[in-house]
């Protein structure tokens, strides 16, 4: 489902139509054989499939692959996860939770996009879109 701010409080739900990314649209990817602990960083599109924990503070797009494990708060203009996320998402466009995504923290974002059959436990916050 799609959640979209429009006037007033009122929120519209449409279906999501997930766009096709491959390797090559990613600067760098953490391999699944790949255990990181730390804070990370980075500018360009930035792929995840093996285990991360930690702080994420990006301005590129962050992709969590279906079977990364990310446990984190992260910061970044866009966040699609298709994995499992504990931590706070706060986003200045969007945060994307496809069918095969887990969720369990907080999520911040002007635009927040959650497919049916996804798994979101914590709050809500639909931020104003920073200009």
């Amino acid at each position: 489902m799609t959640f979209r701010r429009v006037e007033g409080n009122f929120v519209s739900m449409t279906d999501i139509h997930n766009e096709v990314l491959e390797d090559d649209d990613f600067d760098t990817i953490l391999s699944r054989d790949i255990a990181f602990t730390g804070d990370l960083t980075f500018d360009r599109p930035f792929l995840i499939r093996g285990k991360f924990s930690g702080s994420i503070d990006a301005r590129g797009l962050l992709v969590v692959d279906e079977e990364a494990v990310v446990e984190a708060n992260i910061n970044a203009p866009r966040v699609i996860i298709r994995g499992s996320v504990k931590g706070d998402v706060t986003a200045s466009q969007k945060v994307e939770v496809v069918v095969t995504g887990r969720l369990t923290g907080d999520v911040n974002a002007p635009e927040i996009f959650m497919e049916t059959g996804c798994i979101f436990n914590g709050h809500c916050t639909m931020a104003e879109r920073s200009l």
